[in-house]
């Protein structure tokens, strides 16, 4: 298949695989996908690391990278110390992820100490720049901003290197403003999706967007959120869309980072499995339906602190109950969760990566052939 994004970017199916995991990455854009690795949690040495492996295994095949720069940061020399970090958390915060975890029989005595204050380096522009050069020293075609319209800065460095820019929207008054900064790519993203998500569904919110873009005709939209099947992907561009954007469905691919205890739970988990809450991060994510998660829908429950903060308070406990979890422990097991998007659902088996993109294409071939089996009488 072939439409101008695929001529763009040198692609055979205009299908986006967002993954953390590298693996992934080289097995979509070698299969004629296009691998996008979410960088958010590295460190330039990191991502180095990982780029480096990419280029090695991708067969020269394009690949891209999504990042966090958000608009309006500022340089700020040094971090937060410990004691500066610990200032900004409410005491009843930490109160109630101790009792969660003491009503499923987990010691919280030392889910502290594996806080990790050193937040924000990334958020400010010299952290930022770094993880763009290391970015841009790769053979990337597409670098993606998950938060928020790209900084002029990211924009420019983008123009001068001949990489195409994309950037997530859930709302079409934030694809105005990504259009109108100068972005090459929308990534539509509907509620249905896993991660960071607004509130309108994929199959209102992609036909809106096109409307609202119209005088951008150079501007490409990849449909997000709860595309597991090509038969969902075909639906999209008979909208408008250019291609999918998907990231849910490579979390019980066989080479994906998921943890086992996590992955089991997404393959027998439905639809409406998932929740749409605050409590993670302290912006809306879509995450796997758990214990953990009804304990903060709760009418108790503290208000989630605005982010980065809210992950200070999650992340620790979160990263002992996967421990526990992966060593077997029952009500550990229960209180797992992670992000995914409503096609939860209709993952019900894993597969390897290489084998959705194929998948992805049969499918979307099939839906073709039916809609266009109904204008042939």
């Amino acid at each position: 298949m072939k439409n101008a994004l695929c001529e763009k970017l040198d692609i055979e199916f205009p299908l986006f695989a967002f993954s953390h995991c590298r693996d992934v990455i080289a097995e979509v854009s070698k299969a004629g996908g296009f691998g996008v690795l979410g960088a958010a949690g590295h460190s330039p040495r990191s991502l180095e690391v990982e780029l480096a492996w990419i280029d090695e295994h991708v067969d020269g095949k394009p690949y891209g990278v999504d990042l966090i720069v958000p608009t309006s940061i500022a340089d700020k020399a040094g971090r937060l110390t410990p004691e500066e970090v610990e200032a900004r958390i409410p005491p009843e915060h930490k109160a109630y992820v101790e009792s969660i975890l003491a009503q499923h029989g987990i010691d919280s005595s030392d889910v502290w100490e594996s806080m990790r204050p050193g937040f924000g380096d990334n958020m400010r522009e010299r952290g930022a720049t770094a993880m763009l050069d290391v970015a841009f020293a790769h053979p990337i075609k597409l670098i993606v901003n998950a938060l928020g319209v790209p900084p002029g800065f990211m924009l420019e460095r983008a123009k001068q290197e001949g990489v195409m820019v994309g950037a997530l929207t859930g709302a079409r008054e934030h694809a105005i403003k990504h259009a109108e900064a100068g972005v090459d790519i929308l990534i539509v993203s509907g509620t249905e999706a896993g991660g960071h998500c607004g509130e309108v569904s994929t199959l209102v919110l992609v036909p809106e967007v096109l409307e609202a873009i119209k005088a951008y005709p150079h501007i490409s939209v990849l449909a997000a959120g709860g595309i597991v099947t090509g038969r969902q992907m075909a639906a999209c561009m008979a909208m408008g869309a250019d291609g999918a954007w998907t990231g849910s469905v490579w979390l019980t691919t066989s080479e994906a980072e998921t943890l086992p205890s996590v992955k089991e739970k997404m393959l027998s988990a439905s639809s409406r499995q998932t929740v749409r809450s605050k409590s993670r991060t302290g912006k809306y994510t879509r995450q796997l339906r758990s214990p953990w998660t009804d304990a903060w829908q709760a009418p108790e429950a503290p208000q989630p602190l605005p982010m980065p903060l809210q992950s200070l308070v999650s992340e620790p406990a979160l990263r002992k109950i996967d421990k526990l979890a992966e060593a077997g422990d029952p009500q550990a097991r229960q209180l797992a969760t992670y992000w995914v998007g409503q096609g939860v659902g209709l993952m019900n088996a894993t597969t390897g990566a290489r084998t959705v993109v194929y998948e992805f294409m049969e499918d979307f071939l099939a839906a073709a052939e039916r809609l266009s089996a109904t204008l042939d009488g």
